[in-house]
């Protein structure tokens, strides 16, 4: 383990190409992400020393999710599935803009209800607003919860389950919706903050018990923790440009998980970033919440 500064570790040098949607599954102890253009599914135990386990994929998966069981859900490129940890197996359940075929799911989250709320991206430049934030709670239905998406990112909830907070990328905001528990309902959203004047854009979030939201900044170097009322309340700066999404593991929910990639960077920018695609943690001094599973 390699320490960077006071509280900032590198904890894996994995080298991952672009890696996303990073889970703590407190049953296992055991870190879970996508590396999205590589095809995989990782998975890896902080406290043990032993390699971690790459399921390949045959798509790309832009965000994973937990279940009640042993299965890994998946939003790939154009739906939702199921990926089987024992024997690598994929089944696909259901699917979204398949009759668009410059978009495929990004990021996604389970909300307090168990569904896997998803939103896509245009993978075209410039990137058009093409896609659509989406919600499925099981068999082959999906429900469109927003149109006109450019790039879903930065998906979380309030501890009580109240606000979802929500980014289309290129606009630079993330903006805070009402949100029904009950029914996955939205409301009309407010700016919780915006990056306009802030180095970077808004990629992966996450929200920890007392309410705060870090968000990994892509392309600005850091972590920010934002108070809610959407101020700045800490800044934790990154050897590398890109860091993509967080969760707080650990026994204690007290350790926070940072990946980056290497995805975007020139040559010289990786030669200058060797530590780019890899993974950091630090003990930011509060906890997170139990991440929820899909009960579809």
């Amino acid at each position: 383990m390699l320490h960077l500064s006071a509280s900032l570790e590198l904890v894996l040098d994995c080298k991952n190409v672009l890696a996303e949607s990073i889970l703590w599954d407190d049953r296992t102890g055991q870190l879970w992400w996508t590396n999205i253009h590589a095809y995989e599914v990782w998975r890896w135990d902080p406290n043990r020393s032993v390699l971690p386990t790459i399921f390949p994929l045959q798509e790309r998966a832009g965000a994973i999710a937990l279940s009640e069981g042993a299965d890994i859900i998946l939003a790939l490129e154009k739906g939702f599935g199921r990926l089987n940890t024992f024997t690598g197996a994929i089944e696909h359940c259901a699917e979204v803009e398949g009759e668009l075929p410059e978009t495929r799911m990004n990021d996604g989250r389970i909300d307090p209800a168990g569904r896997f709320v998803c939103g896509g991206m245009h993978e075209g430049t410039p990137q058009l607003p093409l896609s659509s934030l989406w919600c499925w709670e099981g068999g082959t239905k999906v429900q469109r919860m927003l149109p006109e998406v450019a790039c879903a990112n930065s998906l979380c909830w309030s501890p009580d389950g109240t606000l979802l907070y929500f980014t289309d990328m290129p606009q630079g905001t993330i903006k805070a919706y009402p949100y029904n528990p009950l029914t996955a309902e939205i409301g009309e959203p407010h700016i919780f903050a915006n990056l306009a004047e802030q180095p970077g854009l808004a990629d992966g979030s996450v929200v920890d018990e007392e309410g705060y939201l870090w968000n990994a900044q892509w392309g600005g170097a850091r972590v920010v923790r934002y108070a809610p009322d959407g101020s700045i309340d800490r800044i934790i700066p990154l050897p590398v440009d890109n860091p993509t999404c967080l969760t707080f593991g650990g026994e204690d929910r007290d350790v926070l998980f940072i990946t980056t990639a290497w995805w975007g960077l020139t040559e010289a920018q990786r030669q200058q970033q060797p530590l780019a695609g890899s993974l950091f943690a630090l003990k930011p001094g509060v906890r997170g919440q139990r991440e929820y599973r899909f009960r579809g």
